[in-house]
């Protein structure tokens, strides 16, 4: 019997895996860490000119173009939100999908999940542009079409310093699937009642037209949405079959 239980702890207890966590990989934490650095760096340098977007989106300031007045070290730090916004949308998703999808954890290596979901998050604000820009080229002049862009470009700024906090809070202290739904949800439908109020503002001139609008708003804001879901959902099986 002494001879059976030392071997048995000899040979040792085959132990239960910890379930992957997002608050315990580096990678997430350097990502955040730098894009906390980058929000500061850009506060810092340009809070002024931050605000004056704010305002004239808000007050909507009929101008040719709302970056007259910047320079070409404020555009560098623009991009460099818009970049930000999507790296915190892509880390929002692996977030979600760790909950959902938990065997993509243990299947595909974090650093390429989460460089597929960033990538993926570039691509669908590249091709919003394009469309945009297609759309605003056929039916609008040239300055209008640029209020927009620019208009939407300050929207993306912004979402990137509220998706900052909740990506915290979602890594973090640990929210549950719910909640975390309830709030992206939250910060969606904002995102997208801002951009249809500065539609009305820009695009429509009477009822015929905020009926056409609504149909476009749709088109364009609302089914890409789900388009986007269901492309991910597709990848992360596709990624699961292959690895």
């Amino acid at each position: 019997m002494i001879n059976l239980l030392i071997f048995w702890m000899a040979e040792g207890i085959e132990g239960t895996p910890i379930p992957y966590s997002p608050r315990m990989d580096d990678s997430i934490t350097l990502i955040l860490l730098g894009c906390f650095f980058l929000s500061s760096y850009v506060l810092s340098r340009s809070r002024k000119f931050l605000l004056q977007l704010v305002n004239d989106f808000l007050l909507h300031r009929e101008r040719t173009n709302i970056f007259a007045s910047s320079t070409a070290t404020d555009m560098r730090y623009l991009l460099l939100l818009v970049l930000q916004t999507c790296v915190l949308a892509g880390v929002t998703i692996f977030s979600y999908f760790s909950d959902v999808q938990p065997e993509l954890m243990h299947q595909i290596p974090t650093i390429l999940l989460l460089g597929i979901y960033i990538g993926g998050c570039l691509l669908y604000l590249f091709l919003k542009w394009v469309i945009y820009s297609f759309l605003g080229w056929i039916f609008f002049d040239e300055s209008t079409t640029s209020l927009w862009l620019e208009s939407y470009s300050t929207l993306l700024y912004y979402l990137g310093f509220a998706l900052f906090p909740f990506v915290l809070f979602i890594v973090y202290f640990n929210l549950s699937l719910q909640l975390t739904v309830i709030i992206g949800l939250f910060l969606a439908i904002s995102f997208k009642i801002l951009i249809f109020y500065k539609w009305l503002k820009l695009f429509c001139n009477n009822l015929y037209g905020g009926l056409l609008l609504i149909l476009y708003f749709c088109a364009l804001e609302i089914m890409p949405c789900f388009i986007l879901y269901q492309g991910v959902m597709q990848l992360n099986d596709f990624l699961i079959i292959k690895f």
